[in-house]
């Protein structure tokens, strides 16, 4: 009897303290909220892998960038390059299945607290490359970022060409910062050809960077070995490339090699870097661009990596020469025949078939004119054998002149000009032709300086009896490497 009384007692005891327990829950909710956090840990909890959602995992403390707003914080890149809209953009229909290009790949994971904690006492920062430095005319996805970014831009680098794949960063990242981070050096370093171009990165809930892991392909196995055989390849061009005489004419060169050299293949392994295109011969848009990229580079000449839309994701790259910057696309170049439709373009020319997306918005614009071309009828056919004549371009026999005709000095042009215009008495289109891309450069220069008018208009007009004068002019290189160079000269009375 005694032991039902006290399991009576008992009874009535928990159901009273439920009933209090219901009570303060009701006018304290926060109450239920500890106790429950009492009974479940958070160190308990599932950890998640998330790729595209990740800003909804965490709480919204982290500026969230779009594919049309990253990178706010940039700083120095005199950046005006102005969009189409992406539904203007239409791809001729023989290059419709020439991209392949594939974004950068992130995979961002949520650890709790207890794992964290542990990640941060086992990893280590690995290398760190506090004393690399990064040239930002050839590195501009390096100056894209702050200071702080750049720090990390630095150990990524420095641990990618170590081999060194698991490492915790220098300094606090968000996801959104760290794709960012990883998409520059990606971008910038075509010489990483065994990275690939995906990444993980392990964050708290706080979204603080605990670890990144780095991904590499194949060609890391024997990486020595991969190396000779990327350099073998890279070297035989650019050394025939540096026998020519001027910035323009290597590019051409190495433009017309690699449209000789490669065939385009969707299916190509290790199609997202340069060692497809120079060893393999076989990539798509990305490892003709990575490829073009890399020899120019090691010319000397600034040449970036541009990624974006044309009618798919693709990728070509933006050229420097003489302080004017170009498109150039090479993937569309290489058709049969080779063409170069889309060397050299401004941004406007590229305006109808590709645009531009994330950080690659943030490259100069691309407006040049003095090295627009080579001007040629569209489609019309480039070299398939560099170390010879440029198969394809016009002969001096098909523009109407012998060898006897090429002109050879600025004193023997300037001349011509004069004959030309007094022969007319007037307003006069001409022709002529120099014999290197050399005197071509001499003639521009000329014309933009103004000193053309002491060299042969301040005459013509004194002789004519003329108040002013306009002269255009446009220059086609030639099979032989002369340039032929047509003129518009108006003469006002």
């Amino acid at each position: 009897m005694k032991l039902i009384k006290i399991m009576l007692y008992l009874l009535l005891g928990l159901l009273a303290l439920v009933s209090l327990f219901i009570i303060i829950s009701a006018f304290h909710p926060d109450f239920s909220n500890h106790v429950a956090k009492l009974l479940y840990s958070p160190e308990k909890e599932e950890i998640k892998e998330t790729s595209a959602v990740i800003d909804e995992e965490f709480p919204e403390n982290d500026q969230v960038y779009t594919s049309d707003e990253l990178l706010r914080n940039i700083t120095n890149t005199g950046n005006s390059y102005v969009p189409p809209e992406r539904t203007g953009i239409e791809v001729p229909a023989e290059l419709s299945d020439k991209s392949g290009y594939v974004p950068i790949q992130e995979s961002s994971e949520q650890v709790g607290d207890e794992e964290a904690e542990k990640l941060e006492q086992e990893l280590t920062f690995g290398d760190t490359g506090a004393d690399l430095t990064f040239d930002v005319e050839f590195y501009p996805y390096y100056g894209m970022l702050d200071t702080s970014e750049q720090k990390l831009y630095r150990q990524i680098y420095a641990n990618a060409t170590a081999l060194n794949g698991i490492f915790t960063p220098v300094e606090q990242v968000t996801p959104r910062q760290l794709i960012n981070i990883f998409m520059a050096v990606f971008n910038d370093h075509p010489e990483i050809f065994w990275l690939d171009s995906a990444y993980r990165g392990r964050f708290t809930r706080n979204r603080n960077c605990v670890e990144i892991s780095l991904q590499f392909n194949e060609t890391a196995d024997n990486l020595a070995a991969s190396k000779a055989a990327f350099d073998h390849a890279a070297q035989e061009i650019i050394s025939a490339a540096q026998t020519q005489d001027s910035d323009f004419n290597k590019e051409v060169y190495v433009h017309n090699t690699l449209l000789n050299k490669i065939e385009y293949h969707k299916n190509s392994p290790l199609n997202q870097n340069a060692y497809s295109a120079l060893v393999n011969n076989r990539t798509v848009c990305a490892g003709y661009a990575r490829a073009f990229q890399y020899i120019m580079m090691n010319l000397g000449i600034p040449t970036y990596y541009c990624t974006g839309y044309a009618g798919e994701s693709h990728a070509w790259n933006i050229i420097k020469l003489e302080g004017e910057f170009y498109n150039v696309d090479t993937t569309w170049d290489d058709t049969d025949p080779n063409t170069y439709d889309y060397f050299n373009r401004t941004d406007a020319d590229f305006a109808g078939t590709h645009m531009r997306e994330d950080l690659s918005v943030c490259l100069p614009p691309c407006n040049g004119q003095k090295y627009a071309g080579p001007k040629q009828e569209e489609g019309q056919a480039v070299n398939s054998n560099p170390g010879n004549p440029v198969i394809g371009l016009r002969s001096l026999d098909d523009v109407g002149f012998s060898s006897a005709d090429v002109l050879m000095n600025m004193d023997d042009y300037y001349n011509n000009c004069y004959e030309a215009v007094i022969l007319a008495g007037g307003s006069v289109q001409f022709q002529n032709v120099v014999a290197s891309n050399d005197l071509w450069e001499q003639c521009y220069d000329a014309y933009v300086s103004g000193s053309f008018g002491d060299a042969y208009m301040n005459r013509v007009m004194e002789e004519l009896g003329a108040s002013g004068s306009v002269v255009e002019v446009q220059a086609e290189l030639l099979q032989g490497g002369e340039i032929l160079l047509s003129h518009w000269a108006d003469i006002y009375f």
